[in-house]
């Protein structure tokens, strides 16, 4: 959510800004709207201060004994004035709030211009994707050659976009999940937390997923939504709230399964794991002091970037154009996998710094030491990482030529000593 009074005193900067991300002028209906609401504040105030002579006549005037029949009238007539004004101002409210909820965050400075992902800049790439003396397959092939990866099954319980892990892959998804649960409490600082699934409008309002993104969103019958990613549930912890200063930052993780209609993928990676409407994330998110949210992201880039460093697999660092980044992002950098199956780079985790965006539509604050006011805190949040895809990595990256996947080392605690997954293993 955007600052009116931001938008009042620096009308172009704002329509500048947006036109960086493709979009048109916003500023001409906001400000109308803006004007609109506080000319009906201007004349309610008014109203109250005419009603409030009025009152105090009308006590001379009784007190006297004189008749006050005509300044009550008067004060029944601006009684009804004001209910129509406080309604006009209501809904003028609502129409400016509606306005600014489906504008984005405004991307900073060092955001590369672009409109689509062809504009995106690479920040480092780290790691040589291995020489193959094989054609290297494709995760699917390699699951369901081991029999351990069933979509036929799956799409016949679930439909489309759905899979059944089995055996050693069931546990090499576990193994994951809980080895970056570790890495991320243990050495990056983060408190871990088990969140509701299941959100309320509200809470999907605060962090940008509705209204625009209802279409990707699950919702059941009583008007709950399923979270697409734990960043939901956890960045709406602190709503509502002031925060100590001191508290800050505020780092926590959680390994959820993650819910997405995928509803504008049609046709995308129909095959396989890599978009599907049930993944597992393991998700990071910092409430953090504005004047340190900068260093917050690079620090949780940093976080995510360290479990592919762990699992051996190698990477790329990107940093997304105006045109590419998400709608409650002010910046974000996107850590891409590399697939020797597909023979690219494929997105495994997205880290993005919202500013106080999110805060404003949530409500959360903090107040200074000594201080009386508060101030919006900065929430950032990104995958430490997606688990699933993280497991197509690990099979593709570590294949054989027989078939068999090794198990990187970092995993086998995890795997009760396992170090390769064989055809119908586990």
């Amino acid at each position: 959510m955007h600052d009116i009074k931001a938008i009042r005193d620096d009308a172009a900067a704002f329509d500048r800004a947006l036109a960086r991300r493709g979009l048109p002028p916003a500023t001409d209906r906001l400000l109308a709207l803006d004007a609109a609401r506080r000319q009906r504040q201007t004349s309610l105030q008014t109203a109250q201060a005419k009603r409030n002579e009025l009152s105090r006549t009308i006590g001379v005037l009784k007190r006297e004994s004189k008749d006050a029949s005509a300044a009550m009238s008067e004060v029944a007539a601006l009684k009804a004035d004001m209910e129509r004004i406080e309604a006009e101002d209501r809904d003028l409210a609502v129409e400016l709030d509606d306005a600014l909820a489906v504008i984005p965050n405004l991307p900073v400075a060092d955001v590369p211009d672009g409109p689509d992902a062809e504009h995106n800049k690479e920040v480092r790439k780290v790691g040589q994707p291995r020489a193959f003396n094989f054609a290297p397959k494709q995760h699917f092939d390699i699951g369901e050659g081991l029999g351990l990866m069933d979509f036929g099954r799956a799409a016949k319980i679930s439909g489309a976009r759905f899979v059944v892990l089995k055996g050693a892959l069931a546990r090499l998804e576990r193994a994951l999940g809980l080895f970056m649960l570790d890495l991320h409490t243990r050495e990056h600082g983060y408190t871990e937390v088990n969140p509701p699934l299941l959100v309320t409008a509200q809470a999907a309002y605060g962090t940008g997923n509705l209204p625009k993104f209802s279409e990707d969103l699950f919702r059941t019958t009583n008007n709950y939504w399923l979270i697409p990613t734990a960043e939901v549930p956890l960045t709406n912890l602190v709503a509502d709230e002031i925060v100590d200063e001191a508290a800050l930052p505020m780092r926590l993780t959680a390994l959820t399964p993650c819910f997405r209609s995928e509803a504008g993928a049609a046709g995308k990676d129909t095959r396989g794991m890599i978009r599907q409407h049930q993944f597992n994330k393991v998700e990071l998110v910092s409430i953090a002091h504005p004047d340190k949210s900068e260093a917050e992201h690079e620090r949780m880039v940093a976080c995510a970037e360290e479990v592919l460093k762990r699992l051996g697999l190698p990477y790329r660092t990107i940093v997304l154009c105006t045109g590419d980044m998400g709608f409650a992002s002010r910046k974000t950098y996107d850590v891409e996998v590399w697939l020797p199956g597909q023979n690219a780079y494929r997105e495994i985790s997205s880290c993005s710094n919202c500013g106080d965006f999110q805060a404003r539509r949530m409500k959360a604050r903090f107040r200074g030491a000594g201080e009386k006011g508060t101030r919006f805190v900065h929430t950032l949040n990104g995958s430490g990482v997606a688990v699933g895809r993280a497991a197509i990595a690990v099979l593709e990256n570590y294949q054989q030529a027989d078939g068999s996947v090794v198990v990187p080392e970092v995993l086998r605690p995890y795997m009760g000593g396992m170090d390769v997954i064989k055809k119908d293993g586990g």
